[in-house]
């Protein structure tokens, strides 16, 4: 090989690589999603186990439902995994995403002091939020128009609030986790997902006080973005992961996660 050929070999091998580097680098998706899902654990169980059969990385952006669908208007992310099924509805027919696919289901839960000074405690969750309102209670609202809160506000107004009115009504912006925290440390009560409860540490006071309304039942779907309206959305690689979690192998490593024992989370692709 003459010193030219090796030259130019040299040369080809090294451009080899850097395309061959860029490409893996490239072999991720980014994903807008709830805070229940990352502080749940979910997504720490359950996205090894797609990049393992897949070989592609998923980054995170966790924030409310509202904010996780602006988010993915904006071009900013290749697929959404949320839990507002009007708000992911409306997304799809604006042309915002492909398809909506129901992935998992778990539960809602009002959360408050195990003394229950409200006396809400039971299955209903209207009668519940009634009874606050008539108390002095204090409770915690996301209100961060995330799928919990879209939640609230709909079992707000079905207990006779257009906007909750009780004196110790406090919106406090936040993730799951923080608004528990806040619950926590001040004895309030507040709406929680079952997922993030579960896997909730500091519980202080706290105990789940309604659950079993079959109007606290929580889907979670998942969209691919629609290229058309953000060329740059890596279609093939965001399919691949909304194709997988559907899968038998998806939804079986959804059931697999537990905490103690306790399921968080309970596949059902083949919901309507």
């Amino acid at each position: 090989m003459t010193l030219r050929t090796r030259s130019r070999f040299l040369t080809f091998a090294a451009a080899a690589l850097l395309a061959f580097a860029a490409q893996a680098q490239d072999k991720f998706i980014v994903m807008s999603s709830t805070t229940s899902t990352e502080q749940s654990g979910l997504f720490g169980h359950l996205l090894p186990a797609f990049k393992k059969a897949s070989g592609i990385d998923i980054r995170v952006v966790a924030q409310g439902t509202g904010q996780a669908l602006d988010t993915a208007r904006r071009g900013d992310a290749d697929i959404v995994f949320v839990h507002d099924q009007a708000a992911e509805e409306k997304f799809v027919a604006e042309g915002w995403g492909l398809e909506r696919r129901p992935v998992m289901y778990n539960d809602f839960v009002v959360v408050g002091p195990k003394d229950d000074p409200a006396g809400v405690k039971g299955r209903d969750v209207i009668e519940a939020l009634k009874k606050l309102a008539a108390s002095k209670s204090e409770f915690v609202s996301r209100g961060d128009k995330s799928g919990t809160h879209a939640a609230e506000l709909r079992y707000w107004k079905a207990a006779g609030f257009d906007k909750p009115t009780l004196a110790g009504y406090k919106e406090c912006g936040c993730g799951m986790g923080p608004a528990l925290n806040i619950a926590a440390s001040t004895g309030a009560y507040v709406l929680a997902d079952r997922g993030t409860w579960l896997s909730f540490k500091n519980r202080a006071d706290l105990a789940v006080l309604v659950e079993g309304d079959k109007r606290l039942f929580n889907q979670y779907g998942v969209i691919v973005v629609n290229p058309a309206k953000h060329p740059h959305v890596k279609k093939e690689l965001a399919q691949a992961f909304a194709d997988w979690v559907v899968s038998p192998a998806g939804q079986q490593a959804i059931a697999d996660y537990k905490i103690g024992g306790e399921q968080l989370f309970f596949p059902n692709a083949n919901a309507k």
